[in-house]
């Protein structure tokens, strides 16, 4: 009933009351119960402060043009929750939802995941469901601490760094870039947006460290 549909959507937003965790220890829980959907996905991870979202939209649209099915993981939302999770243009359904919450809801319990920590759980979960070619996956807050940073892309992306969520990221910018930079991964290519010079060079130190070729 339409009833029982908004108590289990209603569950979903409650989540929100156990605010912010940083770390990736509850996403790789949660997702070891989906059966780890993410590591055979082809993920471009984007993160920034500016752009982060047209960024997504513009990769998945070439991605789609040139006839792959690709999901796109997004927030925050304009309208209705199910805008974060599409694939090829398609928003999960509310029945989507629904039955990932009641396949993983004594999970989600027990692990007592966040609101993000569990819809990105559902994200890749729902992207390995639709067998898509490529997920593009948008951090949330930061990067090296993001649920979204348990994925190994193919592909990363940071857009132009500005002071923002200091009180999380850190006060100045090169402590945010570091943050932001934590999604750089050993041996996979990096894009990198425009930045500030301090920025630029920080990425590129921690872009060498691992071995990331930068574009």
């Amino acid at each position: 009933s339409e009833e029982w549909k908004i108590k289990k959507l209603t569950y979903l937003y409650n989540l929100r009351r156990l605010g912010i965790k940083t770390g990736l220890d509850h996403t790789l829980d949660l997702l070891d119960q989906c059966n780890n959907p993410h590591k055979n996905l082809n993920v471009v991870h984007i993160a920034g402060t500016n752009g982060k979202g047209s960024t997504s939209s513009m990769v998945a649209s070439i991605l789609e043009s040139a006839g792959y099915r690709v999901g796109v993981y997004t927030s925050p939302h304009l309208l209705r929750f199910n805008e974060r999770i599409s694939v090829n243009d398609e928003c999960i359904s509310n029945n989507e939802i629904i039955s990932f919450i009641d396949a993983h809801k004594q999970d989600i319990d027990r692990i007592s995941s966040t609101f993000f920590e569990t819809t990105t759980a559902m994200a890749l979960t729902h992207f390995a469901n639709k067998k898509v070619d490529f997920a593009v996956i948008e951090v949330g807050l930061g990067g090296r601490l993001d649920s979204t940073n348990v994925v190994v892309p193919k592909v990363t992306a940071i857009t132009p760094i500005s002071l923002d969520h200091r009180e999380i990221l850190g006060g100045d910018l090169l402590s945010i870039a570091k943050e932001k930079g934590g999604i750089i991964k050993k041996n996979i290519p990096l894009i990198l947006g425009l930045q500030d010079e301090s920025v630029n060079a920080h990425l590129h130190k921690i872009a060498k460290q691992r071995n990331a070729p930068v574009i």
